[in-house]
């Protein structure tokens, strides 16, 4: 049996959901010819579960020979994408906008390779904030026809509630990214979710009309549950790549309680494990589905997270499903400073231990009745502990049915 290409594999991951010209992109990207870029707006200070497939797949296109371009949008982070809003993203300052290209980088680099110009980190603020409008008028006002954008899936879903100028010229800006990033770079091919196509065209259109070259766009499938609604969202808000904002463990639970239907389609997506192994994993069912799910959770906070804080987690899940057996469960342990007076309420000991990721969140927790300490419920925010209590082997801090760990001190 011939040797699967890069491109079948992305196939047959179900990764692929548009194309442009699939021929030029199966060259580009099996010989590894393909230097790609991919948008990052920089809304808030980390990357989330929906930018996880992202840098998933730039990571594969990188590992078979492939450039990568993380574009940050410093410039058009300034305006707001429509595409898939109904309302308009608030504004942020330049500081703030700089601050999450850093945290950005950062993140990326446990994924992409940026060592020896393997792989580029680019803000689009270098060339969008010094355009001048009159010019950028003349040099590409005439390359759009208004008819065509009215029609794009982005401002349809706008235009009921209202589409401000402002956004209305967020795919001309994207479209000009993608301009530039082929001059400056050689970027021949552009990556983006599906929800993205219209601008993406925008951009291919830009480069055939201004420099009469052919560029590529392809959209990778968003990556919905089987409700058909967008993965990485929880109750209180999305699931984040930054420890400080979504715990290992927190971040292990959420993939370790996804939904029969969607586990091996998130196995397919996001982890690197190959396509027999996967194949196989097709015919299990019932209880067989929760080991895959522990799969699933193990190889994604390994990626993230690391593989310490992978097993770290993965211990604590199951030392609360085997038992709730405090021996063999993960442990945490309380620095002095946790203590004022000798004692911790239960709001900073809900937060301390992991448990929540903010301690409004935790005080949410507590208010809600999902917090326990060494299986009693506690609902009034202001109860303390002694900094005793935690001695010896520790104490089953709880929060809901499913998330425990043990505090020591």
């Amino acid at each position: 049996m011939a040797e699967m290409t890069v491109y079948d594999e992305l196939v047959a991951r179900g990764l692929i959901a548009q194309v442009t010209d699939e021929e030029l992109i199966k060259n580009l990207i099996n010989n590894g010819k393909a230097t790609f870029y991919i948008g990052f707006d920089p809304t808030a200070d980390s990357l989330h579960v929906g930018h996880f497939m992202a840098l998933c797949f730039m990571k594969r296109l990188q590992m078979a020979g492939n450039k990568p371009i993380a574009l940050v949008g410093g410039g058009t982070g300034m305006i707001g994408d429509p595409s898939g809003k109904t309302d308009m993203r608030k504004m942020l300052t330049p500081e703030q906008i700089e601050h999450n290209c850093e945290c950005f980088k950062k993140q990326m680099s446990k994924f992409i390779d940026f060592s020896d110009d393997k792989a580029l980190f680019v803000n689009n603020a270098d060339w969008l904030l010094k355009l001048n409008y009159v010019d950028l008028l003349r040099e590409v006002g005439a390359c759009f026809s208004v008819n065509n954008m009215l029609r794009a899936e982005c401002y349809k879903q706008r235009m009921e509630r209202g589409l401000t100028f402002l956004e209305f010229n967020y795919m001309i800006m994207q479209s000009y990214d993608f301009y530039m990033l082929y001059q400056k770079y050689g970027c021949n091919l552009q990556f983006g979710g599906d929800d993205q196509w219209s601008n993406m065209l925008g951009g291919t259109e830009l480069i055939r009309r201004k420099l009469g070259k052919d560029a590529s766009a392809m959209t990778i499938t968003l990556l919905l549950n089987s409700e058909g609604k967008k993965m990485g969202k929880t109750v209180s808000g999305a699931v984040w790549l930054d420890p400080e904002k979504t715990s290992p463990y927190e971040f292990y639970q959420y993939w370790r309680n996804v939904a029969d239907a969607d586990v091996l389609k998130c196995i397919r997506m996001l982890t690197f494990l190959p396509l027999e192994q996967i194949d196989e994993m097709d015919k299990w069912e019932g209880a067989q589905l929760n080991r895959a799910k522990e799969i699933l959770a193990f190889e994604l906070t390994k990626m993230v997270h690391g593989e310490e804080e992978a097993k770290k987690a993965e211990e604590t899940a199951k030392a609360i499903f085997t038992s709730g057996d405090a021996a063999n469960m993960a442990a945490v342990k309380l620095e002095d400073d946790a203590f004022t007076d000798g004692s911790i309420d239960i709001v900073s000991l809900i937060h301390a231990a992991g448990l929540a990721a903010t301690k409004s969140e935790a005080r949410r927790v507590v208010s809600q009745g999902g917090a326990s300490v060494a299986g009693e419920k506690v609902s009034d925010i202001a109860a303390k502990f002694d900094k005793e209590f935690f001695a010896g082997d520790g104490v089953v801090v709880k929060k809901g049915k499913k998330s425990f760990i043990k505090v020591q001190a």
